[in-house]
């Protein structure tokens, strides 16, 4: 329902949040008009080709750029050397103890610490002859030991990447509540063990690319980036290049997909900034497919040890980890290197009662290409490990998975909730998603059709997982641990012009959500206006004075948040000022579909109507008035805390004992992601993360041999899930408002990928429960599934 002005029911405003509205974006996109950062053709443009490291630890000798300097169409090769006299080095801090940040450059200087690692660039008149020229350029190494085993990393006596710092352990920390030791002690039931996450790399289908034009005449710069946080680019340029915020725009036009691996500074965006001040001309650089897989942040790289006590009627008593988490070689700007790992413990406890807790983590520097933000940030990975415990404990106990997980929820009376590793939960349905996957999917009778196929002898299998994350966090949390950057508050300008025009200004950064038809949606409703009036401005850092950018899933929530109050905002200043021009009592003023209308009355005005009398007509409204009710607002919006997100997915699937496929037959979601603004928006979204978590499920793996070479550098190696590895599935919502959020919004553009790997794993192991196969290692690529069931096998063999 609508609110009238005078705060009761207006039922002639339609309703616009909530309805499945063809998203904006799409006609420039399907049509080929779409305008992402390669398409940006700027006169003079020069192009960026990189030599980039063939080693993974070595350091740099005599740099030879003789000959390729004097190759056609060459305008330049510069080293480190050249480069740190342009920039300064920017730090990833944190306010972590014994933190040890490390520094990002354009180039690498002095030392290598992955292969894939720029080391010189090139720059020349076409990509091509760029790309030519990398071919006469001699670089003398020493090679120094790779060390690429995070547990060998961590060990005091390990080759350190960094000779600065005391080790290769980046951060450490432990998180705790109650006597864990005690309690495991005293447990009747304990189950635990390793479980391995390996690495993955975020694909995306636009690989990264920036555009920098400096303009001599006003000394200012504009960056074009296919980026997620041009605000934190910006920022960070303006430290990086010593110049004034109001002479540096980042512009993030249309972005072929992020998932994390564009929501971090890298250095390519560097170096073409400072390559086109030095040069005075547009520099332009855009990764190769090969580029894109071995210098693009990764992820998913984590270690776990756990273990989970457990009472004889399955009561959760206790959980513990040792954590390490292999970070790459740098600590990633702003996030750091302690993004990932410290995240997989604060969301181990997951949406239980767990009343002792305790988590050892560590963040270790390997020669790899380093650790990033990626779709889901570590509760893919803590939901992996605590699902998989949790299915453990239910097979120990003869327990059916759905059944142990209703027992330890956090119940409704139970909220807010704080867990073991300090994070509150609001309010969520933990045991309403679950209660509706299984009706969805018919639980009871897909159980039963798993003991017929058994009969049958085919592997079918059936896996749960649930969880719970924070987003749409406030200011009162950094979206990463001791990162000291705000990231939760969100600004919005909205106008209205002289045609009656609706633009509202946002410093989120769109790649693919469809906010600018969300956002557009929360405008149009909360002001009264037509969806067709109102136009996006995003992805812009001369938009709004202060924003960082979208990930983290918060731009509903933030930027919806600031979108509904300035929107309600400039609705009064309509209203007041409607008042005076068709002489009525404000309360008798009802504003629909940009129609002003007053009650009781045929007095009726268009919002250009009203714009132009604003704007144009001399003599319309009182000077006083016309100085309140002018046609533009700006407001502020900071959740503090945030809000939680759950969800249950529920997996059936079936192995081919013969290949070892696995096909998943049926995927059901159930979440509670609050108001849903665009339902058929929000269903891609899950349907998109899904994918993802499939593929980290099943396939993607990021390989290195023992000298830390990536061996998995092509889409042939490198293996995404198709259209036919992902099923059709359903997906339902509680769509119950959020009480701690403006507007009754949750964050939910990460949740397919949470979710997903866990209740494959869970299947998996379900479907070999008869082999005695544990599942504790992704992906389960079929050459792993052959090697775990062989194992098991010879096991029964010997025993036997």
């Amino acid at each position: 329902m609508s609110k009238s002005s005078d705060g009761g029911i207006d039922l002639t405003r339609p309703k616009i949040i909530g309805a499945p509205v063809q998203r904006l974006e799409d006609p420039r996109l399907l049509t080929g008009h779409g305008k992402f950062t390669d398409d940006v053709k700027l006169r003079g443009t020069l192009h960026v080709a990189l030599r980039r490291s063939d080693h993974a630890h070595a350091r740099i000798g005599t740099i030879d750029t003789a000959e390729a300097e004097e190759m056609p169409g060459v305008v330049g090769v510069f080293t480190a050397e050249l480069l740190d006299a342009l920039t300064r080095p920017v730090f990833a801090t944190s306010k972590m103890k014994d933190y040890h940040a490390t520094p990002v450059r354009a180039l690498a200087g002095g030392k290598v610490r992955f292969a894939g690692e720029p080391v010189v660039a090139v720059v020349a008149q076409s990509r091509y002859l760029a790309e030519d020229a990398l071919a006469g350029i001699e670089i003398d190494y020493t090679p120094l030991e790779p060390v690429v085993d995070p547990e060998e990393a961590a060990a005091d006596n390990a080759v350190k990447l960094h000779d600065h710092l005391p080790g290769n352990v980046l951060v450490a920390r432990r998180f705790g509540v109650g006597d864990v030791e005690q309690a495991m002690g005293d447990a009747p039931i304990k189950v635990g063990g390793r479980f391995r996450f390996h690495r993955k790399t975020p694909t995306a289908l636009e690989a990264r690319s920036y555009l920098a034009d400096y303009d001599q005449g006003t000394r200012a710069l504009t960056l074009y980036a296919s980026t997620q946080v041009p605000g934190i680019v910006r920022d960070a340029l303006v430290e990086v290049l010593d110049m004034p915020g109001s002479k540096l725009r980042v512009i993030a036009g249309d972005v072929g997909g992020g998932f994390g691996g564009k929501a971090s500074l890298n250095p390519e965006e560097i170096l073409v900034c400072a390559l086109s001040r030095h040069l005075g001309r547009p520099v332009k650089w855009t990764a190769d497919r090969v580029e894109d897989l071995i210098s693009t942040s990764q992820s998913f790289d984590e270690i776990v040890d756990a273990e989970l006590a457990v009472d004889q009627d399955g009561t959760f008593l206790a959980l513990k980890a040792d954590i390490l988490g292999d970070v790459g070689a740098f600590s990633i700007y702003p996030w750091t290197a302690a993004l990932e790992p410290m995240q997989v413990a604060g969301f181990l406890p997951g949406p239980y009662r767990v009343p002792n807790f305790s988590a050892n983590v560590r963040a270790v520097a390997t020669n790899k290409a380093p650790m990033g933000p990626y779709r889901g940030v570590g509760r893919p990975i803590s939901a992996f490990v605590l699902e998989r415990l949790v299915d453990m404990a239910a097979k120990k106990l003869a327990m059916d998975p759905k059944e142990i997980r209703l027992r330890n929820f956090v119940k409704e009376e139970e909220f807010p909730h704080r867990t073991g590793s300090g994070i509150v939960w609001d309010r969520s349905g933990f045991t309403e998603c679950l209660e509706r996957a299984a009706d969805a999917i018919n639980y009871p009778a897909l159980r039963k059709r798993q003991a017929e196929a058994r009969a049958d002898g085919r592997w079918l299998g059936i896996g749960i997982a649930s969880y719970a994350e924070l987003t749409g966090i406030g200011s009162r949390l950094s979206a990463a641990p001791g990162m000291p950057i705000n990231t939760g508050t969100e600004s919005a300008t909205i106008s209205v012009d002289s045609s009656g025009a609706v633009t509202a200004h946002f410093g989120i950064a769109s790649h693919g959500q469809g906010l600018e038809t969300t956002l557009a949606q929360i405008v149009a409703e909360e002001m009264g206006v037509r969806l067709e009036d109102v136009e996006i401005v995003q992805g812009d850092t001369s938009a709004v004075a202060h924003s960082t950018g979208t990930y983290a899933s918060r731009s509903a929530v933030i930027a919806g948040g600031a979108g509904t109050l300035t929107a309600r905002t400039l609705r009064g200043k309509i209203i007041e000022a409607a008042s005076h021009l068709l002489d009525v009592d404000m309360a008798d003023i009802d504003f629909a579909d940009s129609l002003i209308s007053a009650r009781g009355t045929n007095k009726t005005m268009s919002l250009r109507e009203l714009a132009r009398a604003v704007y144009s007509q001399m003599g319309s409204l009182p000077g006083d008035i016309r100085a309140k009710v002018d046609l533009q607002a700006s407001e502020f919006y900071d959740p503090h805390f945030g809000t939680t997100t759950s969800a249950t997915h529920l997996a059936a699937v079936e192995i081919d004992p013969e290949t070892y496929e696995v096909s998943i037959e049926k995927f059901v979601v159930v979440e509670d992601c609050g108001r849903v603004i665009n339902p058929m928006i929000v269903d891609g979204q899950v349907h998109g993360g899904v994918a993802q978590g499939i593929g980290a499920a099943l396939f993607e793996e990021v390989v290195h041999d023992v000298t830390g070479q990536n061996i998995s550098a092509t889409l042939v190696d490198y293996v995404i899930p198709s259209a036919a590895e992902v099923p059709s599935m359903e997906v339902h919502h509680l769509d119950v408002e959020a009480p701690s959020t403006l507007g009754g919004y949750r964050g939910m553009g990460e949740g397919g990928t949470i979710g997903a790997p866990a209740a494959i794993a869970n299947a998996l192991n379900d479907a070999l429960s008869h082999l005695g196969v544990e599942i504790m290692e992704l992906p389960m690529t079929p050459e792993r599934l052959f090697q775990v069931i062989s194992a098991a096998q010879d096991g029964e063999a010997e025993s036997s």
